[in-house]
């Protein structure tokens, strides 16, 4: 469990964040620029100090202000992986990493050639900082952050200075590591998508304040998350276990909730998890059993929610099954099917519009 309780005035920015969520896994906090991410991760790395507060890491008090326990940054064991690489110019990929096995503590939980590995460095350990590029670069830092043997990981929006192909490159190696390494990750950042790609957790950040916390699947829906988000990318992020591969159409079978998806997605064996994005504007509402249509995917389930979301639109959020998803239609469709909270409904779902990740970490209530 990681548990933070913290309060923090700088200038006129007031930070007053308190969240409990469970270990392993990836805590992202999300939110805009300048709503206290980088002030709450550096306090739990240590590097600032807090007003009030406590930061508690399964059994280990790292904080705890009315007690008086301030653990140093160095002997809290965390790994730390900042927006800038922050590589030691005058010394080689191998040294960078070493340094970081020389500030290792306890027991060590990976080597230096599992990191490499996973991380695929091998083809850079002979090379001069200044040959590598910016993805490089941070996979050089996660890797050396890994070796000093934390027992969290803190990422401060690691992929905010590289470009779209960059981050690219990168996040298939974070993904890896969430799946393959039971160590607890807090990242970073205002980018979605990346958040959709890598948590399990999400701690909401608005104006300094953790105004929601919860799986990413609850808070997908979440009402002020929506609204940082913008309209575009309004959706529920559903989990579930792929059944196999269709052989004619090439999609991977998908259950979600009572229902089935066929998405795309790389060869997957049965049994294994997958994540999906549904956006809110691709889904089609219809009050009866579709028939003999071209659209692949249709779910059955039942209106649990009609929200106004703008002049024109509602939300209409459906339960598959335990899953809920969300429809963007317009006021007057909403009238017209005469669509009202308990209603049987079927949401259809063009396949080409759902792309699945797989994903190896427990999900949110297992």
């Amino acid at each position: 469990m990681l548990a933070v309780t913290v309060k923090k005035q700088r200038g006129s920015f007031a930070l007053d964040a308190e969240f409990e969520l469970p270990t392993p896994g990836v805590v992202a906090l999300f939110g805009r620029s300048g709503s206290g991410k980088t002030t709450l991760v550096n306090i739990i790395a240590g590097l600032l100090d807090a007003d009030v507060g406590r930061v508690r890491l399964d059994e280990s008090q790292l904080l705890d202000t009315e007690r008086k326990i301030d653990v140093p940054p160095e002997r809290r064991r965390i790994g730390y992986v900042f927006q800038d690489a922050r590589m030691f110019p005058h010394l080689g990929v191998t040294a960078n990493l070493r340094y970081g096995a020389k500030r290792a503590v306890g027991s060590p939980f990976v080597s230096f050639e599992d990191v490499t590995t996973l991380l695929d460095l091998g083809p850079l350990l002979a090379r001069r900082i200044h040959q590598l590029s910016g993805g490089e670069r941070q996979r050089v830092a996660i890797g050396r952050a890994l070796l000093s043997q934390p027992r969290l990981l803190l990422l401060d929006e690691p992929l905010a200075g590289l470009d779209a192909a960059r981050r690219e490159e990168v996040l298939p190696y974070l993904e890896t590591l969430r799946d393959r390494l039971a160590i607890p990750m807090v990242y970073v950042s205002h980018h979605f998508e990346e958040v959709l790609r890598l948590a399990t957790h999400v701690v909401l950040m608005v104006s300094g304040v953790a105004v929601a916390q919860g799986g990413i699947s609850e808070m997908s829906l979440h009402r002020q998350l929506r609204a940082i988000i913008g309209p575009d990318a309004i959706g529920a992020i559903v989990e579930g276990e792929v059944l196999g591969m269709n052989p004619v159409s090439g999609l991977t079978r998908m259950r979600v909730g009572r229902g089935e998806l066929h998405v795309q997605a790389a060869d997957l064996q049965p049994g294994a998890k997958l994540r999906v994005q549904i956006l809110a504007r691709d889904i089609i509402v219809a009050t009866q059993a579709p028939q003999r249509l071209s659209v692949r995917n249709s779910l059955p389930g039942s209106i649990v929610e009609i929200a106004s979301d703008d002049e024109e639109s509602d939300l209409i959020a459906i339960d598959i099954g335990g899953t809920r998803i969300m429809a963007r239609i317009t006021k007057a469709a909403t009238r017209e099917l005469v669509l009202t909270v308990g209603l049987a409904v079927w949401a259809l779902v063009k396949a080409v519009s759902l792309r699945g990740r797989s994903f190896s970490a427990p999900i949110h209530g297992e």
